[in-house]
């Protein structure tokens, strides 16, 4: 036994005989007490150093105890050869951190002390799925461009595979002033027939069967993002779409060649889009809208006067972008950039759709059925016919933005 645990025992022992010795003492007095109704100043001082010895030893034990603590968890401390080879336990961690050291220097009630633990030991040797990680709801989907194109243009639907259309081509007006009993001009109008075949957009996704089934919310995905991607073709079909083979025959391949009717003083991308209106009026067909990319639209509606005013609207104003009167369509197509397309949508050119943009699941593809895997097909059917090409204005910028 050492020599803290040998003294704190003795301590113990002389703790018991004060505690016997200072009851016999405690009880002596009461009985003189009941009977005297008070006690003798010796008895008193009797029971006081009884008292007294009885703290001293009793405080002397609580250091002797607080001491062989410590001893032992110094010795619990001592690593073996075999614990060595293992890393700290949190409890080990706990133990050695000065700011519990410090803490034990002064102990204080209603305190509380923060030791840092490294995560590593919190996790370790706990088994997988124990503590699941949280999951967010939803699924985060990519950001996607809007699209406004298709409703500039009028609408319209057809049940045949190619839409038959005559169109006027040209009018010589031959009226005039005539004298009473004499011949009248003729007039000549002129027409053409024209044939839009309807076309085609679609695409195809595989997926497991399985998780279709089990995770509602991707099928409702899948669904959104292949009807997206179809609107996007869509979209750049209608505006540049070629002609040939099944391609649909777009807008900007037909539209005229903007040529300004003059040239206004410190010319800017405000003035060409009204010099585009008049032409577009010139040609009888007053324009509807303006179609531009976004960057070309924020730089107009960062143009500022020479006090620095925005010329367009007050940047906390929650109007729609609008240019001349007319509502201005921003698109994210690259070829749109720096260019622009003025023109009377509504008049002059119409789409029809044969059938909507669709989603159809089928299990029957391929080896689908033995491998449990669905074919997903996203399709739509429709015909443009550019009906007056000269109501569409196409140009590039040729001043720089201010």
């Amino acid at each position: 036994m050492s020599e803290q645990a040998q003294l704190l025992a003795k301590m113990s022992a002389d703790l018991e005989k004060a505690s016997s010795d200072f009851s016999i003492k405690a009880e002596a007095a009461l009985g003189e007490a009941k009977k005297a109704g008070t006690l003798s100043a010796e008895t008193k001082a009797a029971v006081d150093e009884m008292a007294l010895k009885f703290n001293t030893l009793t405080e002397a034990e609580k250091q002797l105890k607080t001491q062989l603590g410590e001893l032992e968890q110094e010795f619990a401390r001592i690593p073996t050869q075999a614990s060595a080879q293992h890393r700290d336990t949190v409890g080990g961690v706990v133990i050695k951190s000065e700011a519990l050291a410090e803490f034990a220097k002064s102990v204080q009630g209603n305190r509380r002390i923060s030791v840092p633990v490294n995560a590593a030991l919190l996790s370790g040797g706990v088994a997988e799925g124990v503590v699941e990680p949280q999951r967010l709801p939803g699924i985060d989907v990519m950001p996607k461009q809007r699209l406004f194109i298709r409703d500039l243009i009028a609408p319209g639907r057809t049940t045949s595979p190619a839409i038959f259309w005559v169109q006027q081509t040209g009018f010589t007006n031959a009226a005039k002033v005539v004298a009473e009993g004499t011949q009248k001009p003729y007039s000549d109008i002129q027409f053409g027939t024209k044939i839009t075949p309807v076309t085609t957009l679609a695409h195809m996704f595989k997926a497991s069967k399985q998780i279709l089934d089990d995770f509602a919310q991707l099928q409702s995905t899948v669904d959104a993002e292949m009807r997206y991607g179809l609107k996007y073709v869509e979209e750049a079909e209608i505006l540049f779409g070629d002609g040939t083979g099944v391609h649909l025959h777009g807008i900007v391949p037909q539209a005229s060649a903007y040529v300004g009717a003059f040239a206004p003083e410190a010319m800017t991308q405000i003035d060409e889009l009204r010099l585009a209106m008049l032409q577009a009026q010139l040609a009888r067909l007053p324009a509807s809208g303006h179609v531009l990319h976004y960057t070309d639209w924020a730089k107009i509606e960062l143009t500022k006067d020479t006090l620095g005013r925005y010329i367009i609207g007050n940047p906390l104003s929650l109007a729609g972008p609008t240019l001349w009167g007319l509502p201005v369509v921003a698109t994210e197509v690259p070829a749109f950039l720096g260019k622009f397309l003025t023109g009377a949508f509504q008049t002059g050119a119409q789409i029809f759709d044969r059938e909507d943009a669709n989603v159809v699941i089928s299990t029957e593809n391929a080896d689908d059925f033995e491998k449990n895997m669905i074919s997903i097909r996203c399709e739509e059917r429709l015909a443009l016919a550019v009906k007056r090409p000269e109501a569409f204005i196409f140009g590039t910028f040729t001043v720089p933005a201010p």
